[in-house]
């Protein structure tokens, strides 16, 4: 079945509260929503976020690389050659992932509507039940304790929290929100490229004497300080996460050689879509290191994209998809419910988005 044309949207939907990490601060999700339609007039649905502090891409940019170049080496083609399709799509540029994953996203949601099978079936079907995270954003240690105290009220049980702006801070950070909140909370602590990497050993040193449950410690440092990732590994106890360092397979196998990790956060934005995260977890897997997959500030439809991933992948034993609940969006209730996802069984990623503003159309 051809792929007949595209139509591309943009969306805002501000957050509840602002989100802050060591890196940027947001207050809304802007969205570029790309619908592909087949000849059968069957349609599928991605999404793509501007996250320049990260993947360096803009709305801008990302609308004109999909109009430009990747929307046009799709159209005319065979939905079921969707591993050529993807190829064309991710060799036609460098980088811009978010706007590929956009793309390749629509794709595969068309292609599982086509087949009437849900997105995680084409992957290899259920085997995972994950309980979702909370992210407590940085912010004044009062603050950060009175989010953590409201979302474990919610029946939350794993906290993301957000460290790297001030070191010497960030030990009272934790503790503080530990001493409030335990002693049944299990703590991830994502100081997203923020520390230093002999500031990142003493800090966790000094994590591992308060005996806290830390289950890993997310990207100490600089993305591409792997000699500085490996020292930290190799000097405490508590697992390390790999998550702006990894885009792809290539950057996780870099990562394995120099035994510089524990374990892998995958984003889509990040990876280009499905397929790379698919390999990235596969990859680490022959080598012993578990993934997690994660999400930028996306909306309700990348995130679910990802959660199906995660259903279906046996290396993948851990989620951080809370985007859907900092936002108002009433039709992301049934899929994410505080600390539960439910994938629904619906033929692709089970979740029209409105397309408001069609402004950009390739094809007939």
């Amino acid at each position: 079945m051809k792929i007949k044309d595209a139509t591309i949207a943009v969306q805002s939907t501000p957050l509840i509260k602002p989100f802050k990490t060591a890196l940027r601060t947001a207050t809304q999700i802007e969205s570029i929503v790309v619908k592909i339609t087949l000849d059968n007039g069957m349609e599928g649905y991605g999404a793509a976020v501007p996250t320049e502090a990260i993947t360096g891409e803009t709305k801008q940019g990302i609308i004109g690389i999909l109009e430009n170049v990747l929307i046009p080496k799709i159209i005319g083609r065979e939905i079921e050659e969707i591993n050529k399709n993807d190829k064309d799509i991710q060799t036609s540029c460098i980088g811009n992932t978010s706007a590929k994953a956009a793309l390749e996203m629509a794709m595969y949601d068309a292609l599982c509507k086509l087949l009437n099978i849900p997105l995680y079936q084409l992957f290899g079907g259920k085997m995972n039940h994950h309980v979702n995270d909370m992210t407590i954003s940085v912010n004044n240690v009062e603050e950060m304790v009175n989010d953590a105290k409201k979302v474990t009220e919610k029946g939350f049980s794993i906290l993301k929290i957000k460290v790297g702006k001030e070191a010497e801070k960030d030990i009272e950070r934790i503790e503080r929100i530990y001493d409030e909140v335990g002693p049944n909370i299990s703590l991830r602590i994502d100081a997203n490229q923020g520390w230093t990497a002999k500031d990142a050993v003493k800090i966790i040193q000094s994590l591992e004497q308060l005996h806290l449950p830390i289950e890993f410690i997310e990207q100490p440092v600089s993305k591409h300080d792997i000699k500085g990732l490996q020292f930290i590994r190799e000097r405490v106890n508590v697992p390390i996460m790999a998550d702006e360092s990894v885009f792809s397979a290539r950057d996780a196998l870099e990562l394995i050689r120099h035994h510089a990790v524990d374990l892998i956060n995958i984003k889509l934005m990040k990876t280009g879509g499905l397929r790379e995260a698919y390999k990235i977890a596969s990859l680490a897997e022959a080598a012993g290191i578990e993934c997690m997959i994660g999400s930028m500030m996306e909306p309700t439809l990348s995130v679910l994209a990802a959660a199906h991933l995660a259903m279906a992948h046996p290396n993948i034993t851990k989620v951080d998809l809370d985007a859907p609940l900092w936002i108002n969006d009433d039709s992301s209730r049934s899929f994410f419910q505080e600390s539960k996802i439910n994938v629904p069984d619906l033929p692709g990623i089970g979740y029209v988005p409105s397309m408001p503003n069609h402004d950009h159309k390739k094809g007939d």
